[in-house]
């Protein structure tokens, strides 16, 4: 499954494999990315997973195409046994 994240150009760390970094630096410099991203997707409890990645993806993309030359998409592609 093809997981996407969403990250700043600036930020040297992988959302994947180093959160807490990521997440520290994205605060630090004000981007406050997690907090953008949950009033922007567009989800609900009903949503399977596919479904939720798929909302996850388009808020994404709305907030590069709002915000050119700041974000950046990311992804993973994960086995079933990684996720």
């Amino acid at each position: 499954m093809l997981i996407t994240r969403i990250t700043t150009l600036d930020n040297p760390y992988d959302p994947f494999s180093q959160f807490d970094e990521w997440y520290a630096y994205d605060e630090q410099k004000g981007y406050h990315t997690c907090e953008y991203l949950g009033r922007v997707t567009r989800t609900s409890n009903a949503f399977g997973e596919l479904d939720d990645n798929a909302a996850t993806a388009t808020a994404i993309d709305e907030i590069i195409r709002l915000n050119p030359g700041i974000y950046k998409r990311v992804t993973k592609d994960y086995t079933e046994d990684e996720a």
